[in-house]
């Protein structure tokens, strides 16, 4: 299973769980950091002075445990013998260089402290969006070697399907999202698949998942629920949406996640429509797959589409603007820009980056090369309107298709949920082994709109904070199967497509993974952690060839 751990379980609120009983979930607070000590005297250091950054190129690469050898896409590492001092030194430089905010970022000496994700921890604004959460809710690192693995859809073991938490308290409730086909989620056993949208897990190896409260019951459900590897053999006690519990097991596989989860042709008596659930932009695989995918449909002469983006976090903006182009066409796109970035005030209209002065991102119309050779000729639909389907994990690079296509005319219903308001992106960059995304810019589309950190909303929300477009306010639907048209939000779109009018629109209150009350006492369960950055970004990678 993906994208979700339970992590270990707490008497009391460690840091993390305080801010998410503060904030309801939200990113949480910078942390605070030490009060600085004078820089060190003598010594062949860098020192800091307030307010006075050297440039960030004197301290890249160099590293207090520098690689050796090439990284897994065969590229040398070009670490040389540095020190962490000299790693803090290009953190803070290289965020005022490139942080879309960077004068909204205290600077802070670097050697008060003794460790660079902490030092990065602070590097981010502060500020808070209209709504009250926090501007920036993407800060975040990793581990280079896990990033590459993710960029190259590397697969790892699990079961094949993405779980959500409703509950993290007792009575814990998870939740199966999707199921990828081919894997042993989706695996029929007497005629019944062993997991499908809305299967609960009720326990794991005899273990009750429900009412778990020892730190060794948890590490068991850890080892079930997230193998560490390929061949483990793990039984589930599970129920399904209207059914009863019921026994399964399932042995791990090496799956790599397939961004175009499922498509299909729905035939009414107005024309053929295509539903296409694409859950992510990121694994270079997906360039190919989301092609072949407006390929089958063009061949099969459908008038509309209906995109199912409510689980995409986003991932390469390329791979965005290719599928924008692939559902407008030409004669909308032609001339028009995808996506225009806009970076801090201090780089003077020129990409802090690349040091390009043209940041104007294209409707692609051909292959990039990543999965799909260079200037293979893409397909397109040729649609005026697009159904899209969304939830707050509508990401980044998936809100800027919805943006993108506004600024081309094309006629964007919105059904579903609020996005999660993210028109902003970033390279990610490597330096000493991890690799960190600072938001780098903001993504405005060809009528120069980009203001939605609070997300899109349905034309009839009872919500009062976000960018209202036409279409109708739904509550995510973990009854149905997706890609059924009983399926609330699939159902919703076809309704408006056929009669222009909408179900009733949910309390604003209403979210699939609302968590439950804190209680007085007992012991918790954490929030579930953020999905992989790779899975929830607006990625400027490019193919070798185009960098």
């Amino acid at each position: 299973m993906e994208n979700f751990r339970i992590p270990h379980f707490a008497v009391v609120c460690s840091a993390l769980i305080l801010a998410a009983c503060s904030d309801g979930g939200g990113a949480p607070p910078a942390a605070s950091a030490p009060t600085p000590t004078p820089p060190p005297s003598g010594g062949s250091g860098p020192t800091w002075t307030a307010g006075v950054y050297e440039p960030a190129s004197r301290f890249k690469n160099r590293c207090e445990a520098p690689r050796s050898g090439v990284d897994i896409e065969g590229n040398p590492f070009p670490d040389i013998a540095g020190s962490l001092l000299e790693e803090l030194f290009w953190l803070r430089s290289w965020t005022n260089e490139t942080y879309l905010w960077n004068t909204e970022v205290p600077d802070q000496n670097p050697a008060s402290f003794s460790d660079r994700l902490a030092y990065f921890d602070v590097l981010v604004t502060t500020q808070l969006t209209p709504s009250g959460q926090p501007k920036d809710q993407f800060h975040f690192s990793q581990p280079t070697m896990e990033y590459l693995e993710q960029r190259n859809s590397v697969p790892s073991a699990s079961y094949g399907a993405s779980l959500i938490a409703f509950s993290t308290t007792v009575p814990r409730d998870i939740r199966v999202q999707f199921t990828q086909a081919g894997t042993p989620a989706a695996e029929l056993v007497m005629g019944q698949a062993n997991l499908v949208r809305g299967t609960r897990i009720l326990e794991v190896d005899g273990i009750d998942l429900v009412n778990a409260n020892t730190q060794a019951d948890v590490d068991a459900l850890n080892a079930g629920l997230f193998p560490e590897n390929a061949g483990e053999l793990h039984t589930f006690l599970v129920e399904d949406p209207g059914g009863v519990p019921r026994t399964i097991m399932m042995m791990s596989a090496d799956i790599a996640t397939a961004p175009v989860n499922r498509t299909s042709i729905i035939n009414t008596a107005t024309g053929d429509v295509g539903y296409i659930l694409i859950t992510t932009f990121s694994p270079f695989s997906s360039e190919q797959a989301i092609a072949n995918a407006i390929t089958a449909m063009k061949a099969q002469g459908v008038v509309d589409v209906i995109l199912d983006l409510r689980h995409n976090g986003g991932g390469l903006l390329a791979i965005a603007a290719q599928l924008g182009y692939m559902i407008a066409g030409d004669a909308q796109t032609n001339g028009k820009v995808f996506e225009d970035l806009r970076f801090n005030a201090a780089a003077g209209g020129v990409n802090p980056v690349t040091g390009e002065t043209d940041n104007a991102l294209p409707f692609f119309n051909t292959g990039l090369g990543f999965t799909l050779a260079n200037g293979t000729p893409l397909d397109s639909l040729d649609l005026s309107r697009v159904f899209i389907l969304t939830t707050d994990e509508t990401c980044s690079a998936s809100e800027s298709i919805i943006n993108s296509l506004r600024g081309a005319d094309v006629d964007v219903i919105l059904i579903g949920g609020t996005t999660c308001g993210k028109p902003f992106g970033f390279y990610p960059t490597d330096n000493c082994g991890e690799t960190y995304y600072t938001i780098q810019f903001q993504g405005v589309n060809d009528k120069g709109f980009g203001d939605y950190a609070d997300g899109f909303i349905a034309a009839n929300s009872n919500a009062t904070i976000g960018v209202r477009i036409p279409g109708c306010a739904v509550a995510d639907d973990y009854a149905n199967e997706l890609g059924d048209t009983s399926e609330a939000l699939l159902a919703a779109a076809l309704q408006y497509r056929d009669a222009g009018t909408c179900p009733t629109p949910p309390p604003v209150t209403t979210a699939p993974k609302t968590l439950a009350a804190k209680p007085s006492s007992g012991i918790d369960m954490e929030v579930i952690p953020p999905r992989s950055i790779m899975q929830a970004n607006r990625d400027m990678t490019m193919p070798e060839r185009l960098n």
